[in-house]
Formats: structure tokens, C-alpha cells, sequence
């Protein structure tokens, strides 16, 4: 009866199936339970290897005794003697377990354990006939009982959405999900690594703040009951860690959750992970050198190869990235050269296109803005540097002393996607504050992504900011681009979901 119910967890069940299944489960625990064998009061297993040690070592392991622990995840019942797989953290081993090794009592009751149970085990290191490295099984203790049947066929549920609410199923049956999540604390544990062989030094700024500032984007909204204020879930890092810069820290970055009440898509999750960094006596062409540096040494570190597959595509990240202003590729990929025009005949050329044009952006800078959004992001397949943007789309950018109606800005594009954000840093507190009143009146004119005055970030530009370049980074991007991921859900452990009703 067992092995009937055993075979029905390898197929999709419909709710009633599972209903079954699960209320079987129960019962065995129940068993085991009135027989003093409640697998839930099991506190500690000592294990002395991981299945990666048996596989990668087992000429000096072979013949020796071990301890591991993990989750069954198949089982092949042949009279006397039995196969189980058993998957821990690094990977998958046989389990050859036998009557006579471990004993009546625990054979019987290992004829009843379900896959998904968590086991531990002790046995001896051998190769089977047919050449597969296994333990012979002396020691078995069932560890933790599952009482929810795993579905044999992740992939094939039609609900896709369900690999991201049960984020814990989609991790024990797809190992190349386990994969991706290893790849991405590796690629977190080099930036670090890359930051701080730089003098880069890590520090933690507010995730609530009284002004939502440093980015353009609309803030979720809290409320303190101490103080009886609302505040706003911070929408970049930037602002507190220039005045870091003013402190006199020089070089300081910050890894951290981002929350901006917007749209989701493939590509935008309400919150995510971003880096921002800033390094005092620098400008934006250093920033591009040290976003290209990190980007290889990650490449390097993490995969083996600047060069990687994503959505078909090869992405060549070795050292050389493309770097052209807005203007030249607006001129390229628009067929207009916003450099030779007045914001007049700008604005004739961009109706021309037959664009749709903003009410409160018919300025020079946000034309040349909506022609680049329009025409050029989408054909940027390989790494390229995108410099000198229009003022009015960059409040926090200093503008170039050749043309005051640039920015020195950047933004890094790959697949036609943006990676990162940086500029030679506005250090100028009049000419900050300017800028933060045209903000203030987009916002009063009902742009709900513009900013708000800051005046406590004013006060600590006046008393000196060095000339610094800063720079963002979506580390969810970069991921995605380095695991071959359609999906920021697939580089979120826990992605934010619309409640089932």
C-alpha cells in the first residue's frame, strides 16, 4: 500500500490526491509517534561530510565510514535491500541500504518513509556494479518528516507563479535553481571583495527617511507612531553617503535593499538589492573604470569568462566597453544631431518623429531624453557606456564646463537594458538647490516620481564636498545578465507577489 501511494507522489495530483496524500503522511507520523519515535524531537545530527566530499574524494574515502544528512528524494524497494538519493546542500548521493546492515526494526520502518523526508545516515563508502559511488547504509534516523508530497515535474505546473511563492519547493526540486542563488552570493561576496581591495569602506544608511531622495521614483509610504510623522521607505542611498563624502570618509559604498512603489515586470520588483558607490577627487571617466573593473573581476571570479550567454546572445564583458555621449547616439539611431539644434528647432524635429511629447518636457534636454528612450536603448545589445545627459533629466550630476546644458552622467547599457548610473558628482549647494526647486515644482504639478527639497543635504554641501564621482549598480541586473535569467523573479529568493485570494 505504500509503494501504491509512493508511485502517486511521482505524477501531478489534483486537490483531492493530494488531500490523501498528505492525510497518509499524518498518519504515519502519528505512528511514529505513539511508538516513541516522534521525528520532530530529533535536536542534532552530527554529519562529518557533505555528498560533494564523496564524489570529489572517494579514493581516500572508499571502504571508510561517514556521516550525512539530507532530504531523500527517491526510493527503489527491492526485498531485502533497498536504493535511495539523497540530496544535501552541495549535491546528490546513492544510498545502497540493506536489511541485514541496519537492522529489522529500521528497515520496516524505513519501508514507510516518504520522499522528502530529511534524514542522517552513517555507512560505509563503495562503488555499486554498475560503477556508481554509494554508502552501504549501517545507521538511519529519520530526521524531520514531510508531510507534503513533492511534485515530481516543478517545471511542468501550469501555475509558473508558483516556483516564486513556494520558493522552498522550487530549491529542493530544481538543483539549477539552488545554482543560481549560489552564484549570486558569489557575486555579492566579490564586489565586496572588489570594493575593499579598493579602500572602499561599507557602511549602512536609513531605510526610512523623512524626504524620499537621491533617485526619481514614487516611495512607499509608513508611519511613525512615536513620532507621529510619516516617513518613506528609502528610494536610493545616495544622498546620506555623500554626506559621508563631506565627513571626510572619501571612498564609502553601500549594499543594500531599494523600495520604490512602482510598476513590476520581468525587470522591476518593488524592492531590490542595488550597490552605490562614491570616491572623493574623481569624476564620471573614473566611475566608467571602475564599474568596467568590477563587472571582469566579477566575471572572472564568479564564471571563469568575461564572456557569457544571455537569452542567446553573447555578451562580451572583457575590457573595452563602447563609450559614446546621448548626443552621438541619438544622432546614430534617431537621425537627429541635437548638438547643432536650437530648443526650437529641437522641438520641430521631435514632432516630426510624430513622438509624444510630455506637457512641462518640451525643454532641449528632455527631447534629445525621449528621442534616446525612443530610439536608442533597445539596439545597445553589448556593454556601452551612454555620457553627457541633458541637465534637466539629471539633478544630481554636475554640469560639464564645456557645454552647461550636459551633465557629466553616465549610464552603462547591456541587452538594451540599463545596468548602472553614475555621474561626476553636483557639489555646488546653490546650484543644487536650484535644481531640487525645479523638482519640487514637477512635483507640485503633479509628477509623483519627482523629488523634494532637502535642505539638511544643502546645509552639508555647504560646508565643502570634494569633487567626487558616484556611481548605482542593480545588482538583481547584473545577476540576471550572469545566470542567464529572463526574470528579476528568477534572482529574487522571495519576489513580491500579488496575495492568492
Amino acid at each position: 500500500m505504500a509503494e501504491q501511494h509512493q508511485a502517486q507522489d511521482q505524477h501531478e495530483q489534483t486537490a483531492e490526491e493530494l488531500h490523501e496524500l498528505k492525510r497518509i503522511r499524518r498518519e504515519k507520523l502519528a505512528e511514529l509517534q505513539a511508538a516513541g519515535k516522534d521525528p520532530f524531537q530529533q535536536v542534532r545530527f552530527e554529519r562529518d561530510h557533505y555528498t560533494t566530499d564523496i564524489h570529489e574524494h572517494f579514493d581516500e574515502l572508499e571502504g571508510k565510514t561517514v556521516r550525512l544528512a539530507g532530504r531523500m528524494m527517491s526510493k527503489r524497494i527491492m526485498g531485502k535491500a533497498s536504493f535511495s538519493d539523497m540530496r544535501d546542500r552541495y549535491g546528490r548521493l546513492q544510498l545502497y541500504i540493506k536489511r541485514d546492515n541496519v537492522g529489522e526494526d529500521v528497515y520496516k520502518g524505513y519501508k514507510k518513509f516518504d520522499i522528502g523526508d530529511i534524514i542522517g545516515i552513517e555507512g560505509e563508502v563503495f562503488r555499486t556494479q554498475k560503477g556508481e559511488i554509494s554508502v552501504s547504509v549501517t545507521e538511519l534516523t529519520l530526521l524531520s518528516k514531510n508531510l507534503a508530497p513533492l511534485p515530481e515535474k516543478w517545471h511542468g505546473l501550469k501555475d509558473t507563479d508558483m516556483r516564486y511563492r513556494q520558493r522552498y519547493v522550487d530549491l529542493i526540486v530544481n538543483p539549477e535553481v539552488r545554482d543560481t542563488f549560489e552564484k549570486r552570493s558569489a557575486i555579492v561576496r566579490e564586489i565586496r571583495n572588489f570594493m575593499d581591495s579598493r579602500g572602499f569602506m561599507e557602511v549602512e544608511t536609513p531605510c526610512l527617511n523623512t524626504i524620499p531622495g537621491g533617485a526619481a521614483a514614487r516611495p512607499f509610504i509608513t508611519h511613525h507612531n512615536a513620532l507621529d510623522i510619516d516617513m518613506y521607505l528609502r528610494i536610493a542611498t545616495e544622498l546620506h553617503l555623500k554626506r559621508l563624502i563631506v565627513g571626510g570618509l572619501e571612498r564609502v559604498y553601500e549594499i543594500g535593499r531599494i523600495f520604490r512603489n512602482e510598476g513590476m515586470d520581468t525587470r522591476h520588483n518593488p524592492e531590490f538589492t542595488t550597490i552605490e558607490l562614491y570616491q572623493a577627487y574623481t569624476d564620471y571617466h573614473g566611475m566608467m573604470d571602475i564599474t568596467e573593473d568590477m563587472v571582469i573581476h566579477v566575471c572572472e571570479k564568479v564564471l571563469g569568462s568575461t564572456k557569457v550567454m544571455y537569452q542567446g546572445v553573447e555578451i562580451d564583458f572583457s575590457k573595452g566597453w563602447k563609450r559614446m555621449t546621448m548626443a552621438e547616439a541619438v544622432k546614430e539611431y534617431a537621425g537627429i544631431d541635437f548638438m547643432a539644434l536650437s530648443p526650437e528647432e529641437a522641438l520641430e524635429a521631435v514632432k516630426a518623429k510624430g513622438l509624444e511629447i510630455e506637457k512641462g518636457k518640451e525643454s532641449w534636454g528632455d527631447l534629445m531624453a525621449l528621442c534616446y528612450d525612443e530610439y536608442v536603448e533597445a539596439n545597445l545589445m553589448q556593454p556601452t557606456f551612454i555620457t553627457d545627459y541633458p541637465v534637466e533629466i539629471s539633478p544630481l550630476a554636475k554640469r560639464k564646463p564645456s557645454d552647461p546644458r550636459l551633465t557629466e552622467r553616465f549610464e552603462c547599457f547591456i541587452y538594451g537594458r540599463e545596468l548602472c548610473n553614475a555621474f561626476s558628482e553636483l557639489n555646488d549647494p546653490i546650484d543644487q538647490k536650484e535644481r531640487f526647486e525645479r523638482q519640487v515644482a514637477l512635483r507640485a504639478a503633479g509628477d509623483e516620481e519627482a523629488g523634494m527639497m532637502d535642505e539638511d543635504f544643502i546645509n552639508a554641501l555647504e560646508y565643502g564636498m570634494p569633487p567626487t564621482g558616484g556611481m548605482g549598480m542593480g545588482i538583481d541586473r547584473l545577476v540576471m545578465f550572469l545566470t542567464d535569467a529572463a526574470s528579476i523573479r528568477d534572482v529574487l529568493l522571495f519576489p513580491t507577489m500579488k496575495p492568492l485570494d
